[in-house]
């Protein structure tokens, strides 16, 4: 948000700041949030480039609608759902660990 918007807001009573801040999140929590949003972003990229969700949910022995929801940052899906996927639509371990990393 840029400084101006951010001033006229404060100016009439509105308090900004980060989700972390809204949520009362540890940064722990806050790290663990944003590797899930980055892992469930490239699921989603990654899958549209070579197949259907339902392809995938059979890929990987689940549903195509947990693949929506995966594909969704569902807090329901784990993390561990979410990189079995992304392997399943061909990632290494080392792009796996680039999406983390640069998710931080």
């Amino acid at each position: 948000m840029d400084e101006k918007k951010k001033e006229r807001l404060e100016a009439k009573g509105w308090k900004v700041g980060g989700v972390e801040e809204f949520l009362g999140l540890t940064p722990e929590e806050n790290a663990l949030v944003e590797i899930k949003l980055a892992l469930s972003r490239n699921l989603k990229q990654r899958r549209q480039k070579i197949m259907t969700q339902s392809e995938l949910a059979e890929k990987i022995q689940s549903s195509q609608p947990r693949v929506a929801n995966a594909e969704n940052a569902d807090a329901s899906v784990s993390i561990e759902l979410l990189i079995r996927a992304i392997l399943a639509t061909g990632a290494t371990v080392q792009e796996i660990g680039q999406v983390i990393a640069d998710a931080g």
